[in-house]
Order: C-alpha cells, then structure tokens, then sequence
C-alpha cells in the first residue's frame, strides 16, 4: 500500500526558499522573504539588494505544463504590447539558466515556483467613468494583443465544462444528491448552459482570454497604463466572460454601476468591437462565474477552507442568489 503524502497543502518555509531558489537568479542578494498572501496559490515578497520581487509558490495541483502554458503566453504577450498606449503586464523573472520555473518538493508534492516582478502603482477602484472607459480600452488592448499570440501548447477552454459541469459535479459529490438543494442546482445548471449555449449562436468573441479579470490582478496602474497580472486561468473562451467579472466588482457603489458600466464599454469599442449580442451575455457569465466559485469553493474545502463555514448557510446562499436571476422559476 502506497503512503500518502503527509499534508494536503503545506505553507514553505521563507529560510528554505530562500535556499533553494537564491542561486538560481541574477537578482542581487536576498534580503528579505516574506510569506505574503496566501490565495489559490501562496505568494511572497522577497527584497534583494536590487530591489523588490513576488515569488509565486503554485498549489500542487498545477502542473509544469500549466506554468509553460501561463510562461509562454506572458513572454509573447509582452513582445505583442511593446508599444501599447494603455497596456501592460506583469512578467516573470527568468533564471540563470534561461528557464521561468522550479519544480520545489514539499510534504504534498510537487509544487512550481515563479518570480515576478514587482508591480508598482496604484490600484484603482473604477470608481468614476474616467477610469472606467480606460479600463475598457486597456480591456480591449489586451485582447486585441490576444489574438495575435500564437499558443501551440495544449490547454483546457474555458467552455460550459469547465464552467458548469465540473462545478456540478463537485458540487453535488460534497452535498449528497439526495440534498433537497442537490435538484435545484442539477436543473438550473441545465437551464444555463441552455442559455448561454442560445447565446453563443449569435456568434459570441471567442478567443484568449485572461480568465481571472478582477480585482488588483488587472487594476493596478501606473501612470496612464493598466498592469494585469496571475495569468493562471488564462484560455480560450468567451470575452464577455472575461468582461463579466469587471462588470460585479463590488467596490462600485450601486447606483453608479449602469453608468460606469457603460463607460467601460465605450472604451473598449474605442479600441475594438464587442457586439451588443457580447455585451447582453456578460449578464449569464457573471451566473456562471458565481456557479463556478461555488464549484471552487468546494474545491478548497478538503485543503485548504475546512467544512466549518461551507454547511446550510453557504448552500442556502447561493441557492437564493441563484433562484434570484430567474433563470428558472
């Protein structure tokens, strides 16, 4: 019988990256590193004698291809933005050795580290329709430069598998299917996916994406430019799924979010095209997002969250969010 690894996701010692990762980079000497924020992945921000960078320790469940994948897609990414007037990215650092990533051992198993740079700036709210209609352009100008990559690596999309039917399935296995939510949710996945799937035959933008568009990993500014950065669930897929997660930021107070939303959009058609057939799904993707949060949030119970605050509460939150967007009545 096989031993089974001694912990499901471990945190690793500053003092023991610091070890095993310091030689390999022409970044001056290690001054600091610091356990940072632990996400999805574990971030730490370590301060050399020539300046500051972020270290990325990915979960074991991403793999050397997946890292290639996110490598390969930032290194042409920024050759393809070089001149961009509103548009930037975050890029890694590479080793002595010309390499992006080190496959670390931990108590789980494998784990990949990546450092970055440091990103300067400012992150900002899209609090007023200025910064709203450059978002948009700075949007836009990243998926315009999407296009233009040519990614030969093998890759997941982001399609109604990996948005609903995965999600469903851990979903439903954590509950139990005789869950008087458990039929709820079978039947509005179906109805969903029925949706967007109506949707898509108006001939929805179907390309790259960043597929994590939210938050600080795209709102960081410097001077005129948007910085985005955690490229890890990039894929193909639809934009105005990409779209979806800036239109819900919860930072924009709502009775502003029509009208900033609709700077946005203007700048992102000042750049490139977004059909009004686009812009009428991103209000079904952002439902698929929270269903696909759900299924993430299920994801992390085992090791990371525990099952303390993922009980009736949590299901009947979301059952109620759901019951809400009237997709089913």
């Amino acid at each position: 019988m096989s031993i089974q690894p001694t912990a499901l996701r471990s945190v690793l010692n500053p003092r023991y990256l610091e070890s095993a990762l310091s030689n390999h980079y022409d970044i001056g000497t290690w001054e600091e590193c610091l356990f940072w924020l632990r996400g999805l992945n574990d971030t730490y921000r370590v301060r050399t004698s020539s300046g500051m960078y972020i270290l990325r320790i990915y979960r074991t469940e991403i793999t050397d291809a997946d890292v290639q994948y996110e490598l390969s897609l930032l290194s042409q990414l920024k050759n393809v933005l070089g001149s961009a007037e509103h548009t930037d990215i975050g890029e890694y650092i590479e080793k002595k050795d010309h390499t992006g990533y080190t496959v670390l051992e931990a108590a789980e198993g494998k784990r990949v580290a990546v450092m970055f740079q440091y990103i300067e700036g400012t992150e900002n709210n899209l609090e007023d329709e200025e910064s709203c209609y450059a978002f948009g352009q700075s949007a836009a100008e990243l998926h315009e430069a999407m296009d233009q990559v040519n990614m030969e690596l093998p890759r997941y999309e982001l399609d109604l598998k990996l948005l609903i039917d995965e999600p469903l399935e851990r979903i439903i296995h954590y509950i139990g299917e005789n869950n008087e939510a458990a039929a709820f949710l079978q039947t509005f996945a179906t109805t969903l996916k029925e949706r967007i799937v109506a949707a898509s035959r108006q001939d929805l933008d179907f390309g790259l994406c960043h597929g994590d568009m939210h938050g600080n990993n795209n709102v960081f500014q410097q001077e005129h430019q948007f910085i985005h950065y955690d490229f890890e669930w990039a894929a193909q897929g639809w934009r105005a799924y990409d779209l979806a997660q800036v239109k819900v930021r919860k930072r924009q107070s709502d009775e502003r979010k029509a009208v900033l939303w609709d700077a946005l959009m203007a700048g992102y058609r000042s750049v490139r095209s977004f059909s009004a057939e686009d812009e009428q799904a991103v209000d079904l993707f952002i439902v698929a997002r929270r269903f696909w949060v759900m299924g993430l949030d299920v994801a992390f119970i085992e090791s990371d969250m525990g099952a303390l605050d993922y009980g009736s509460d949590w299901l009947d939150s979301f059952v109620e969010e759901f019951r809400d967007t009237g997709i089913i009545s």
